[in-house]
């Protein structure tokens, strides 16, 4: 009963989301063309005042760092007050949306999150840019961008080395930058930036861990697919993951390690690993993009007795997990709440209000029993019809 009121109490905080601190007055909408993007793009103008801005989230702890060793901040205490949000609709500001990768459910929910709260403070959003995973064509994607002239830039490094030059003209531009999950090397918060914002990626991997030890029941043989780059919240869940099962579940061992580049390396990574070791109980695969390829590589090797998790709660994953596939569980983010804390951190950074140097949402652990629930407070919607007819 704790376990389904939990449930139950998230799902009826998700349906909140984004509408908090709504009885002051409701918004209008109306529409800009973004022409190089293909898109609509909807700029609030309000009806009877502005609103309130923040974010009904469930309160835990968060036991992730930043990228400099600081301290989280939970998501749950950022506001924006009617004043402020006066005060940034009267600004006619400009924002644009710089991703690292723009291919996913969890890229897609983080923009539509920014998008929303962006239209109640009356910020026009000029461009989103899809980088692909690639260093030189998120530099240029930022180059392109500062010609449109944004007040704010909400961005996600591919690389902190590469593109810290990039975003470093932009805040020397003035342009109130937020961060998802990284940042660049040698920007300091304050003074270059506004915020990190992330998930608890630490939470998320040892929730893929505890599932991992309870499938196996404490005891088997593992391999771990991990992210083969200088990337900040992709080692948290691995350090949090492996030292987990280390030190909890000792007669777990983690047999073989493999490392991916990109997102659809997770298949030949996984192949190899189960041709090395044909009898591996289970994996940790660092992501569900690369976890759909370990997925079709055990299928192909006859292996769907493998158990496996991973982090993000995308669609392909969801069914899996509905239909009690081989992905057992995972720890989700919530990337739709990440965007709305971006963009609140962005009003902080238009109005010189001090805003923490890192911000991140809670973890969410996801398996059969909660799958749909968690769709809904993941995304703020019902999960799709397949996930929904895999669940039955």
């Amino acid at each position: 009963m704790k376990k389904l009121f939990s449930i139950l109490t998230m799902v009826s905080l998700a349906t909140m989301l984004g509408l908090a601190g709504c009885s002051q007055g409701s918004s209008t909408t109306s529409k800009t063309s973004d022409q190089d993007q293909g898109s609509t793009v909807e700029v609030a103008t309000e009806a009877s005042g502005p609103i309130v801005i923040n974010q009904e989230i469930p309160d835990q702890e968060i036991l992730s760092k930043g990228p400099d060793g600081e301290a989280a901040v939970s998501a749950k205490t950022l506001e924006l007050t009617e004043e402020e949000v006066q005060k940034i609709i009267e600004g006619n500001f400009k924002a644009a949306i710089v991703m690292h990768y723009a291919g996913n459910d969890w890229a897609t929910a983080q923009i539509e999150g920014l998008k929303a709260t962006f239209a109640k403070m009356g910020i026009e959003v000029v461009a989103v840019t899809d980088a692909q995973f690639k260093a030189e064509k998120q530099v240029s994607d930022i180059e392109t961008v500062l010609a449109k002239d944004p007040d704010i830039i909400v961005g996600i490094p591919v690389d902190p080395v590469s593109t810290a030059s990039a975003f470093k003209k932009a805040a020397d531009a003035g342009v109130k930058i937020v961060f998802m999950d990284n940042k660049p090397n040698n920007l300091d918060a304050g003074k270059d930036y506004v915020s990190v914002v992330s998930a608890d990626n630490y939470g998320n991997g040892v929730q893929a861990a505890e599932i991992m030890a309870e499938e196996l029941g404490g005891k088997g043989n593992i391999g771990v697919i991990y992210h083969d780059a200088d990337y900040f919240v992709t080692k948290q869940r691995v350090e949090a993951f492996e030292k987990t099962i280390t030190e909890k579940y000792p007669d777990i061992k983690i047999v073989e390690r493999g490392g991916i580049v990109a997102p659809n390396d997770g298949e030949k990574v996984a192949s190899g690993m189960l041709t090395k070791n044909p009898n591996l109980d289970g994996m940790f695969v660092v992501w569900d993009v690369p976890a759909e390829g370990a997925l079709a590589s055990a299928r192909t090797a006859g292996r769907n007795d493998l158990v496996i998790t991973t982090i993000d709660l995308g669609t392909t994953v969801a069914i899996d997990i509905a239909s009690d596939g081989m992905i057992k569980g995972l720890g989700a983010q919530l990337p739709y709440d990440q965007g709305i804390s971006e963009a609140i951190l962005a009003g902080y950074g238009l109005l010189g209000k001090e805003a923490p140097a890192y911000v991140a949402v809670p973890a969410l652990k996801v398996t059969p029993d909660n799958v749909l629930d968690s769709w809904k407070l993941v995304y703020s919607k019902e999960a799709p019809d397949t996930i929904q007819e895999a669940a039955k």
